[in-house]
């Protein structure tokens, strides 16, 4: 009489093996990417295994390969539209070429040992480390243990650590030379450049465009690049005489845009223009309708992906650059 409280047994790969009349080899190739079975056997074993209801257990197979199919996605400050953004095309990517992403939020007081024990101990194959999470330990501690690493936008040369950037340069040219060409006399930029490596590449491009143009920008320098430090810093805008205005991305120029609708409301803000960077999908919103520079996260995920798997094929590829190019976005506000 069977054992109630064991419950069904699990199907196993030799249960699948013996259905599809099949070697268990044949099976662990069948549900390997790019393994050498021929299609017949490949349909045999997935016939097999949805009849029996058998899903490959990918933890298992890393414990005897001594690598999973798992890549780690270290990020920061989700509260950021763009990151959320940039994190989906990122697992859409990593899933279409057969990985599956490990999301680590971590922050810049975070902990990274505990990170990088989260990394080593699920054995991945990979790690991508996005903008705003901090790099260098990590990266050091994974270069050590021979795990591929792509940075996302960071500006830390490493040795065999691969970098996607942001073509941070031409998007403060475009900035300063859209505000100008519409009419702007007195330029600004708004960034936290201390803490991130974009916004202080942008904001360089877009002093120095402003300067061949004939102008003279104002930095207005806040401690983190959010809604939050836009909104505040928005609030001395009236009494600048300030223009026109490229906020280092779409987060703080939303703060920006309603500390403005506030100010109007009460006749205290004269007209000013202004551009963000990303093009979140709040950019488009009706209450905001933010001309910005569009940083496409589908191309960047792609391009990350890419040094990444070549990164896994050979490791001791000397470290590569490569930029993901920016575009105008018009609309309202500038």
């Amino acid at each position: 009489m069977p054992d109630r409280d064991k419950g069904p047994r699990k199907v196993t790969s030799f249960d699948v093996a013996r259905v599809a009349g099949v070697s268990r080899a044949a099976v662990s190739r069948a549900f390997t990417p790019d393994a050498s079975v021929s299609p017949k056997t490949r349909e045999k074993v997935y016939q097999a295994a949805k009849e029996l209801g058998y899903r490959v257990n990918y933890l298992a197979r890393s414990l005897t390969n001594k690598r999973s199919d798992l890549v780690g996605v270290v990020a920061a400050g989700l509260d950021n539209p763009f990151r959320t953004l940039q994190i989906e095309h990122l697992a859409r990517v990593l899933l279409a070429r057969n990985f599956r992403p490990i999301l680590l939020p971590t922050s810049q007081e975070a902990d990274t040992s505990t990170v990088i024990g989260q990394l080593l101990h699920y054995a991945v194959s990979g790690v991508i480390v996005t903008s705003d999470a901090p790099p260098t330990t990590i990266c050091e501690q994974c270069a050590a243990e021979g795990v591929p690493i792509v940075l996302i936008n960071k500006g830390n040369d490493i040795p065999f650590v691969d970098r996607i950037i942001s073509d941070d340069r031409m998007a403060g040219h475009l900035a300063a030379t859209h505000l100008i060409e519409i009419g702007v006399r007195k330029p600004a930029v708004m960034a936290a450049p201390v803490i991130s490596y974009t916004a202080r590449r942008r904001s360089e491009a877009f002093i120095a465009r402003c300067k061949q143009l004939g102008a003279e920008p104002r930095f207005l320098q806040i401690r983190i690049n959010d809604y939050r430090s836009g909104y505040d810093a928005a609030g001395e805008l009236a009494a600048s005489g300030i223009d026109g205005l490229f906020c280092a991305n779409d987060f703080m120029a939303c703060g920006v845009l309603d500390r403005i609708m506030l100010g109007r409301s009460r006749d205290d803000v004269p007209p000013i223009s202004v551009i963000g960077h990303d093009d979140i999908p709040q950019a488009s919103w009706t209450a905001y309708e933010l001309t910005t520079i569009r940083q496409p996260c589908d191309i960047q995920a792609e391009q990350t992906v890419d040094l990444l798997m070549s990164r896994i094929a050979e490791p001791d590829l000397a470290a590569r650059v490569e930029f993901t190019p920016v575009t105008l976005i018009r609309r309202r506000t500038a």
